[in-house]
């Protein structure tokens, strides 16, 4: 099976790793990886920001990059979540109305491709510790992935999973979120790693950087003996 992938523009810019992973894994279970340089973002931010001229723009550029139907994977429920839903408010009778909904329809966060569409969910992967998942918001909400990520981490040799105190509460990034309301966001980040820690644990895994990448920020600055890790990179880990 060759698969497209969709790198989101900030893991492309600061967890590249998570990228190579995904790819890593996608090989290991028989996919071809295509990767189309040209991408580049979403339009997520924009469209958060008000200008959704612009996101639109970048939503048509996004839209031509991938016409095929070929499946296309993404380690972001994030992105691939605001793709699923804000792109029907863009795209919706437009010219492009039947290349969004192909789009729509061949996208596939990460896990949700392994588990539901491949069948899979022993990667043979092996990392010692104890760790708790974190779902996010997004992925909850817009994307809808349900225990997908669990299920693949249950499989994990090594790993001890913790059950997360108040999961289902945002950890404060919320993209612009963070930058006007600094002083809620960060208070909301102490409360988060603080129900963390509570549990033990020494990883905090999640399907999406965005918000890993907020809390490590916290974690950093508190010196605290955690670390945060994406899914594709626990999936990857430990290989002979």
């Amino acid at each position: 099976m060759i698969v497209d992938i969709f790198i989101p523009c900030y893991i492309d810019q600061f967890y590249p790793e998570a990228g190579f992973n995904m790819v890593k894994v996608l090989d290991k279970v028989g996919c071809s990886v295509n990767y189309n340089i040209e991408q580049t973002c979403c339009g997520q931010p924009a469209f958060h920001s008000g200008n959704w001229d612009d996101c639109k723009e970048i939503g048509e550029k996004f839209i031509k990059e991938f016409l095929n139907d070929r499946y296309i994977v993404s380690p972001s429920a994030v992105c691939a979540g605001f793709i699923k839903n804000q792109y029907s408010e863009m795209f919706h009778n437009t010219v492009l109305h039947n290349e969004y909904k192909q789009v729509q329809k061949n996208l596939y966060e990460f896990s949700d491709f392994l588990v539901n569409v491949l069948k899979i969910s022993n990667l043979g992967a092996t990392l010692s510790g104890k760790a708790v998942y974190m779902p996010t918001c997004s992925s909850q909400r817009n994307y809808e992935l349900k225990s997908e990520p669990l299920q693949l981490l249950e499989k994990v040799r090594g790993l001890q999973l913790l059950e997360l105190p108040d999961a289902s509460t945002c950890c404060g990034f919320g993209g612009n979120f963070t930058l006007k309301y600094e002083n809620v966001s960060s208070a909301m980040a102490q409360e988060k790693i603080n129900n963390i820690m509570q549990t033990g644990a020494e990883y905090v895994i999640s399907s999406d950087y965005s918000c890993l990448m907020h809390l490590n920020a916290y974690i950093k600055k508190q010196a605290l003996p955690i670390k945060v890790m994406h899914l594709a990179d626990v999936l990857a880990a430990g290989w002979d």
